[in-house]
């Protein structure tokens, strides 16, 4: 970290502590994720109707947060080819959508940058060839994977909004659609986007953060793409709990490698796989809301200093 984002770190540790700004809250954490696993949205399966009650759950709290449209509505629409099961033939797709919302920078220049903060909301439905439970029929709850992210989005941007008149880049929040389908709702972003792919200057996805282990374990892959990023995010962690693993490299297979493969700067966080991934067992009870609390805590701080960093980013091409 730089002397100057270092200084700026110490000033926001002192503001925040005597502004009063909302906090990341448990209790909404959890009402998150008790509605994207209940059974009413049965999966989160591309085009199902429990799809689609989810994509009017985040745009509801998007516009309660005063998260703005960018462009003129929350949803992005695609199609979205669906994976068949092993030997079948043919073609499903289901049309779907990215949520995306915004808040627009305060800084006369640095508001033409974004950074990118997106999470998945979708999940295996009823089971599909992603599942490890076999041609088991059950609801596939991925309360880790992903609605711990969707909520983490939610809430970080719920923060990020109360502290809008502080911030000089602009953040733009996408709940992507079809993420177990190949990543299909990040490549349709990243080929179709609202502003050019040129003015975002970073890229976080939040892929499985709910089930912080007793190690108090975050891993994050990317961190070398951009200048100084391992250092910053590794300090970043000095006055949390948390025990940062942190690589340069390791982009991994998550909806950020869309956004790096053209070239720009990618932060990918989890907290770890576990026994339950893609299997309907993946259930709320397991969820780890402290720890979920300071890993959003973790990315909220990350987001708000290098939003009001002045420092120049650049993409570093890693592995």
């Amino acid at each position: 970290m730089t002397r100057k984002m270092l200084m700026f770190w110490i000033m926001l540790c002192i503001v925040n502590s005597v502004s009063g700004q909302s906090e990341i809250s448990q209790d909404e954490l959890y009402g998150h994720i008790e509605f994207l696993t209940s059974d009413k949205v049965a999966g989160r399966f591309p085009g199902t109707q429990g799809s689609k009650k989810v994509n009017k759950y985040i745009r509801k709290e998007f516009k309660r947060g005063n998260i703005q449209k960018l462009g003129k509505t929350y949803y992005q629409k695609f199609d979205a080819k669906l994976r068949l099961p092993k030997g079948e033939e043919g073609e499903a797709v289901a049309s779907t959508c990215n949520v995306i919302g915004y808040i627009e920078g305060q800084h006369p220049i640095l508001k033409n940058e974004y950074i990118v903060l997106g999470a998945h909301y979708d999940h295996l439905g009823m089971g599909s060839p992603s599942s490890r439970a076999g041609d088991t029929v059950a609801i596939h709850y991925g309360a880790d994977d992903n609605a711990s992210g969707t909520a983490a989005l939610l809430e970080i941007a719920e923060q990020l909004a109360n502290q809008k008149d502080e911030l000089k880049r602009s953040i733009i929040f996408v709940a992507f659609g079809a993420e177990e389908q190949g990543l299909l709702g990040s490549k349709y972003f990243v080929e179709n986007s609202a502003i050019p792919l040129s003015d975002i200057v970073l890229m976080i996805n939040m892929d499985m953060v709910g089930r912080l282990n007793n190690n108090n374990h975050l891993y994050m892959g990317g961190a070398g793409t951009f200048p100084n990023g391992v250092e910053f995010m590794k300090s970043m962690g000095e006055n949390s709990d948390l025990n940062l693993i942190v690589h340069a490299g390791g982009v991994g297979g998550s909806d950020h490698v869309s956004f790096y493969k053209k070239q720009i700067s990618v932060l990918g966080l989890h907290t770890g796989g576990h026994p339950q991934y893609h299997r309907p067992e993946d259930t709320i009870d397991l969820i780890n809301f402290s720890g979920m609390e300071k890993v959003c805590q973790y990315i909220y701080q990350t987001i708000f200093t290098l939003a009001n960093s002045d420092e120049d980013f650049k993409f570093i091409p890693r592995d």
